[in-house]
This record gives structure tokens, C-alpha cells and sequence, in this order.
């Protein structure tokens, strides 16, 4: 299985133009103030899943025959590729069953039902959820969506970005959320074709590490996946995503939970943006670099804003958001 490359973005792009419209980017004078950078948020928190995975779904099940639709598709997920899989099966008349984990966000899980799609709650964690969904394909003939492994995703996710660098050209970095590593990779692969001095950052939790430290040691490996960050909870790397990352991404952090829930404190304060924790994750590098990228113009993707009640409330009443001095 081979990466993608850019003139498979652009064959997404044409596929989702007949289905998505480009979701905006904006800079705002207080976030900008309290970074200290012009900071171009990529919004993908408005899309109709409220994700950025919908786009790689789309481009998935678009690229299916009949048959294969008819098949069905299963996937794993804490929720937001669950949700992009089963918005793309129910755009194009496929069954779909997705595995979540037991205590899965309600908001997310409601959206899958809401989705037509059959939703299994079983596992602790994601890694375990795959596992399942994989016994599930095996047993009925479906395909099997990894989050991960699967070009097609990469291609569509890619297409985020270019929509950021056309709204926002000289970016001198683009920081982005790690989970699989499609977003890393999507949008290493767009830059390197339409700003090759921008450098991309991949950010994840460093409770949940093994996509770093399978980039820093250039073989995949498993770590314990103990973060509280859905989007970026995964216990292994992802072989795909690693080949474009290695050769192509620039820098990669490990930030602490809390960390990234200021992140989301002062997107809700300064932005106007409910953001999940991996929708902040790349502010949180941003904030954590800032006095290097003092004076720059740097995008964040924001990669989707399902946070749940329970975890808005728990953000709105566990102090003061970050603000300029």
C-alpha cells in the first residue's frame, strides 16, 4: 500500500466539491495578541459531522462499485472517523457498523445513530474496538475502514490543507492534531507541493505517544494509550502515515492532557471556537513553540469540535483562560 500523492488530492477535491463546501480559515486579533503570531485557524469544526474526517469518508466510498456498497463497511473509532465513515455509508445508500468504546462521548454515538448507522459500544479503547470491527468484516463481508492504513482517507484529509494555504499563503508552519496520523500526513503532502518552506508540525498527546515515538524511531511500535484526548487515543502507530511522516514532517511534540485543554480554553476565549481536545491540540504546540514563532503567520487545524457536555463544563469551570499580557 502506497501514500498518496498530490495529484490524488486533487481527485478528492474534485470528488468533494459535489459534496462539501470549503470550510473557513480565520485569524483573530486577540488569539493573535495572546500568541504573539498571526494564527490561521482551519475550521474544520464546522463540518457536518464537525470533524475534518468526513472529507477522507467521502472520498473512500465514492471510490466503491455497487457491490462494494452493498457490502457494507465496518470501522473502529472514538468517534469522529466513526462519524465520517457513517455519514459517507449514509450518502451513498452503504451498510455501516461502527465500534466505539463502552464509555464513548454521548455526543459523538448519538451522531452515528442519528447517521443510520448499527453502532456496537464494546472495548475499553480504541485498539481494542479494532479488533472487533475486524472480527465484525471478517464474519459479514464488509470492508473493514482502518483509521489509519488507507490512502484514501490521507488523499481527502489532504484537501483541508489546501484549502488553508489558499486562504493563508506564506505560512511559515502548520501545526496539526496526531491520533492515526492522516491529518500529519495529508497535510505534509500538500505543502510539500504548494509551500515547500512551510513546515509541518505534528502535536499529540504524551499520554498517549506511540505515533511519535514510532516517527522517532522510524519503526512502528505500541505505547500505553492512557490520554483523556479521544481524537488523538490510539496504542499503536500506523504504518501509512509513518512513511509520509518520517520522510516529510518536520517536528513532532508530546504535550501533557492539560495542556491541551488550555488550548481549548483559549480557543472558546480568544476564537469563538468550541473545539474537542484534538480540535486544540495543534494551538496547544503552537502555545508550547510561541516565543520561536514570535512574529510568524502559522495555521492550526482545527481538526473537529465534538467535545462533549461533560468535558465543555468540566473546561469552563477549571480556571481562567490564557490571555494576552
Amino acid at each position: 500500500m502506497k501514500p498518496p500523492v498530490f495529484a490524488d488530492v486533487l481527485a478528492a477535491r474534485r470528488i468533494l466539491s459535489q459534496h462539501l463546501p470549503p470550510t473557513p480559515a480565520w485569524h483573530y486579533p486577540v488569539l493573535d495578541a495572546a500568541v504573539g503570531a498571526q494564527v490561521w485557524v482551519k475550521h474544520e469544526n464546522v463540518q457536518p459531522v464537525g470533524a475534518f474526517k468526513v472529507r477522507g469518508g467521502i472520498v473512500l466510498l465514492a471510490s466503491f462499485d455497487e457491490s462494494q456498497l452493498a457490502r457494507g463497511v465496518v470501522a473502529a473509532s472514538t468517534g469522529n472517523h466513526a462519524q465520517s465513515i457513517a455519514y459517507a455509508a449514509a450518502r451513498f445508500g452503504a451498510p455501516c457498523t461502527i465500534v466505539m468504546p463502552e464509555k464513548a462521548n454521548p455526543a459523538k454515538a448519538a451522531s452515528v445513530r442519528a447517521l443510520g448507522a448499527r453502532l456496537v459500544l464494546d472495548g475499553e479503547v480504541f485498539d481494542e474496538c479494532c479488533e472487533i470491527a475486524e472480527r465484525i468484516a471478517g464474519e459479514t463481508g464488509a470492508y473493514f475502514v482502518n483509521s489509519g492504513d488507507e490512502p484514501a482517507l490521507i488523499a481527502g484529509v489532504a484537501t483541508a490543507t489546501v484549502e488553508l494555504l489558499e486562504r493563508a499563503p506564506d505560512l511559515d508552519a502548520i501545526f496539526v492534531p496526531v491520533g492515526s496520523g492522516t491529518g500529519a500526513a495529508a497535510a505534509c503532502i500538500a505543502a510539500a507541493e504548494l509551500a515547500p518552506n512551510c513546515r509541518v508540525v505534528g502535536v499529540q498527546s504524551a499520554q498517549a505517544p506511540s505515533a511519535y515515538e514510532s516517527w522517532r524511531s522510524g519503526t512502528l511500535v505500541d505505547r500505553p494509550n492512557r490520554t483523556e484526548i479521544e481524537g488523538l487515543s490510539t496504542g499503536h502507530g500506523f504504518g501509512l502515515p509513518q512513511l509520509v511522516m518520517r520522510e516529510q514532517l518536520h517536528d513532532f511534540l508530546l504535550l501533557d492532557d492539560a495542556e491541551i485543554r488550555e488550548a481549548q480554553r483559549l480557543l472558546l476565549s480568544a476564537a469563538h471556537t468550541m473545539a474537542e481536545g484534538a480540535g486544540a491540540a495543534a494551538l496547544a504546540g503552537l502555545w508550547a513553540r510561541r516565543a520561536e514563532y514570535a512574529g510568524r503567520r502559522v495555521g492550526v487545524i482545527c481538526s473537529g469540535g465534538n467535545a462533549s457536555v461533560a468535558e465543555l463544563t468540566a473546561l469552563l469551570t477549571a480556571g481562567q483562560p490564557v490571555r494576552p499580557s
